[in-house]
């Protein structure tokens, strides 16, 4: 039965490879080392065909696809493995897929290595192959993050060489349609398709793993966030705008959102982390795509859909553990959009605007960037604007700096060199 179940599996994945593939521009999976190898990622998000195309150089490698529901209550591993074998002709490197759906994987993963396999596993759960794997196999294994397509990634696709007009038109309907890979390569619908994937999760990954009775409050809170992107909760707010009987229920559906890889959450920057633990944040979504798909009246907001794209590509980062990200306030309210902070220091300020032509909208940027900067100790001051490009000394009651307005889609499509 199992044996029948790869065999099926193997046809899939040898179609697979036939299709158009777009290179992933992130360093390729290193198989010469015994650690284990784990993609990190939202469903859909390419991680399966990131995988097995960096794995078809292996000559015996074997698959095994556990988002599948023929193989949900498996409970006799020694079957798993002799049928691997068999389908495999006795792999050497396993390529495990969903991983988080085989009861007690960590235990499976860790006799693997011991018998000597070379192990890639993908999974699209934030905690369980983040807090988890760190857990388990601590010192033995190594995260690569695959979010959809990155600007830089989208701009590939088209295959062709842009002007700077064009880089921005790109960036526009990047912004609103989103990364995924499928809506780009094969061409499907992306509002249908994105909202079926959306459901999918809330369902699949959140209802029914979870044991949600009440999905009313679940599917409340989600809208909420996709329609308030790049703005400020709290827990308490969300409870009264939401069919949530509590704050604490709030905070679990949070969790599990985010675990799904649909949101994420900044904190408000603080030297004390307990303000940083007690204020409020900021939500971003994993993909525009979703947000212009299903939040209410999003499309025009430009602005914030830019917000949201840099909040992406500095989560990519933060997940990787080579930096950490917040957002600033002060009691005059002004607001910086990121601070970011590499080890003890803080490296650079980052607010997003669409533009700043209007000398109102400048001023409010410029002044908390100086604040920020001179409350934080950061010289490195940048306002991303849609396409306005050029560097000014600025000065404010006494505060001076100089301040960077670099174009969005350049920014994009330098971030791999400039973090």
């Amino acid at each position: 039965m199992v044996r029948d179940i790869l065999i099926t599996q193997r046809r899939e994945v040898e179609v697979a490879l036939q299709e158009l593939y777009i290179e992933r521009q992130i360093p390729p999976i290193p198989l010469d080392h015994d650690l284990i190898t784990v993609i990190l990622g939202p469903r859909r998000a390419g991680k399966s065909f990131f995988s097995l195309h960096a794995m078809v150089s292996e000559e015996k490698f074997g698959y095994i696809n556990f988002d599948d529901e023929r193989l949900i209550d498996i409970t006799d591993y020694d079957e798993l493995i002799s049928a691997l074998d068999e389908t495999y002709e006795n792999p050497t490197c396993l390529l495990l897929d969903e991983i988080q759906n085989l009861p007690r994987w960590e235990l499976f993963l860790n006799r693997l290595q011991r018998q000597g396999y070379r192990l890639v596993v993908t999974g699209s759960n934030a905690h369980l192959l983040g807090s988890e794997l760190a857990t388990h196999l601590t010192g033995r294994h190594i995260p690569v993050v695959l979010f959809p397509f990155s600007y830089s990634e989208y701009v590939s696709s088209l295959n062709r060489e842009l002007t700077s007009i064009e880089y921005v038109k790109v960036l526009r309907d990047y912004s609103n349609s989103g990364g995924f890979p499928e809506p780009i390569v094969k061409k499907v619908q992306a509002g249908p398709y994105l909202s079926t994937l959306f459901d999918a999760i809330i369902y699949k990954d959140i209802v029914r793993r979870k044991h949600i009775r009440k999905i009313q409050g679940l599917e409340d809170l989600a809208l909420y966030l996709l329609s308030n992107v790049a703005r400020e909760y709290s827990f308490r707010a969300l409870t009264r705008v939401t069919r949530c009987n509590s704050v604490q229920t709030v905070e679990k559906y949070m969790r599990h959102l985010e675990e799904a890889f649909l949101f994420f959450s900044l904190r408000k920057f603080s030297f004390k982390h307990r303000e940083q633990v007690r204020s409020n944040r900021k939500v971003y979504c994993i993909d525009n795509g979703y947000v212009t798909t299903r939040g209410f009246c999003f499309s025009a907001d430009i602005g914030r859909l830019y917000e949201n794209l840099v909040a992406v590509e500095l989560k990519k980062k933060q997940v990787l553990g080579k930096l950490v990200v917040f957002f600033w306030q002060d009691a005059r309210g002004g607001e910086v959009d990121f601070v970011v902070k590499e080890g003890l220091e803080v490296t650079r300020l980052i607010q997003v605007s669409q533009s700043v032509e209007d000398p109102r909208t400048r001023a409010r940027e410029v002044r908390a960037l100086l604040r920020a900067g001179d409350a934080l100790g950061c010289r490195n001051l940048l306002v991303l604007t849609e396409n306005e490009e050029f560097s000014e000394e600025h000065s404010w009651y006494g505060l001076r700096g100089e301040i960077q307005f670099i174009p969005l889609w350049r920014w994009l499509l330098q971030i791999e060199n400039q973090l």
